[in-house]
């Protein structure tokens, strides 16, 4: 593992939904990115699968000088009120000093609400739960699996393996011929794809 390497963040609070990073941390983490937990404080959460995680950091001690790329998986919480809502505030801090941040499902509405999607190119679930946050953005929805504008990874909730494979990509871990096979062999089971990453080193 690359030490000097900055670590991944990812974002932890109760009832987040389990299955939507688990391939873009694993793969990272296989790739020598060390990933690191952060909740709302330190005390453990619970995610929706009933996982209880018990977070690295505090989100107040998270600073983007210290991170590779922060990772907002979704939530319920993320539509019952405003819990969440310093989760979407970090995230401007990240994407104003450079520094990355992928949301899926529930977080894109978060960060719709913070305004941080009004001047990006972005998709989520469908675009009418992105409206219904009265955000400004509609215009630059993208009916897409994933999108890449910039620094900014969005995806819906039936999408991990696209997510992961913009997170992978963004970060380096995989390019080109080697990224494609790895999202075709988690995403559509093409057994082909496997030789593909054999051969590079890459499964």
């Amino acid at each position: 593992m690359n030490s000097s390497r900055k670590p991944v963040h990812l974002a932890v609070y109760d009832t987040l939904a389990d299955w939507e990073t688990g391939h873009a941390t694993a793969h990272l983490a296989r790739a020598g990115h060390r990933i690191r937990t952060v909740g709302p404080t330190t005390d453990p959460v619970t995610s929706i699968g009933g996982l209880r995680v018990q977070p690295d950091l505090a989100l107040d001690d998270v600073r983007p000088q210290d991170s590779s790329l922060l990772i907002l998986p979704g939530a319920d919480l993320w539509d019952a009120g405003d819990d969440l809502a310093p989760f979407a505030r970090k995230a401007r801090e990240f994407l104003a000093a450079g520094v990355p941040v992928a949301a899926i499902c529930g977080a894109t509405a978060g960060l719709a609400r913070e305004g941080l999607l009004d001047d990006r190119d972005h998709t989520s679930a469908v675009s009418f739960y992105l409206a219904a946050t009265g955000y400004q953005g509609g215009a630059r929805y993208v009916d897409a699996d994933a999108v890449t504008d910039g620094n900014l990874i969005t995806a819906g909730p039936t999408e991990p393996v696209a997510f992961a494979r913009e997170i992978l990509r963004l970060l380096g871990v995989y390019e080109g011929a080697v990224l494609d096979a790895w999202y075709r062999l988690f995403h559509d089971s093409d057994a082909e794809a496997y030789a593909v990453l054999e051969q590079a080193g890459a499964r």
